[in-house]
């Protein structure tokens, strides 16, 4: 008995094009062209259709030129702050965050939800371990600040450059106090960084202008 051959399938084929995703206002324009020059005379197209798919395109058109204006909105207020934070080189700046850079001497910022029984300040070097602890005592709720002398626990000097510290507050029943940290800082400079604006603080961290709670003279 014969057996007739199987056709082979080129596995390697080449595969067709993937169509796009998304029309243009050009691709939208030539369909709608293309339709009214094939149309049956005897049996135009439907009005109303018709008007329907001319509202299609102004919308479409409408929002092209709205995406056209906002984006020059956006590129000129990002501008304007360009060129406007530049005014703050030179001044002083309190920022949110747990880090404070240590030169001669560095500010320490926080600020208590409540009243705490007890505050205490733990000050820790580059590779996290403590180097410091300072018992505040009881403070009433809202802003406090710690001078730190720039010394450790034995009194050595610590070098200059970035620390970090954290605030331990407990209420009178030993619960936690909420506490925000803060710390501030000498802009020295502005950096622009893949379309974010950063400020320089002491020549030596940079923080998002988001960071900032306070300017100061």
């Amino acid at each position: 008995m014969n057996i007739s051959g199987v056709n082979t399938i080129d596995v390697n084929a080449r595969k067709p094009p993937l169509a796009k995703k998304t029309l243009g206002k050009e691709d939208f324009m030539n369909l709608l062209l293309n339709q009214l020059s094939h149309q049956d005379p005897l049996n135009p197209m439907d009005s109303r259709e018709f008007t329907v798919q001319l509202t299609q395109f102004s919308s479409l058109e409408e929002l092209n030129n709205i995406n056209d204006t906002l984006s020059d909105v956006l590129a000129f207020q990002h501008s304007m702050q360009n060129a406007t934070v530049t005014n703050l080189i030179g001044k002083q700046v309190r920022v949110s965050g747990s880090n404070v850079y240590l030169d001669d001497q560095a500010d320490i910022i926080y600020q208590l939800a409540d009243d705490a029984s007890s505050v205490k300040i733990l000050i820790h070097d580059p590779t996290g371990r403590i180097i410091r602890t300072e018992n505040i005592g009881p403070h009433k709720a809202g802003d406090g600040s710690f001078l730190w002398d720039g010394r450790d626990e034995l009194g050595n000097r610590m070098s200059e450059g970035n620390y970090t510290f954290e605030i331990e507050a407990l209420d009178s029943s030993g619960n936690p106090v909420e506490v925000e940290t803060m710390s501030s800082g000498n802009v020295t400079g502005i950096v622009f960084r893949d379309g974010v604006t950063y400020l320089v603080l002491d020549k030596a961290r940079n923080v998002r202008l988001s960071d900032i709670q306070a300017v100061e003279e």
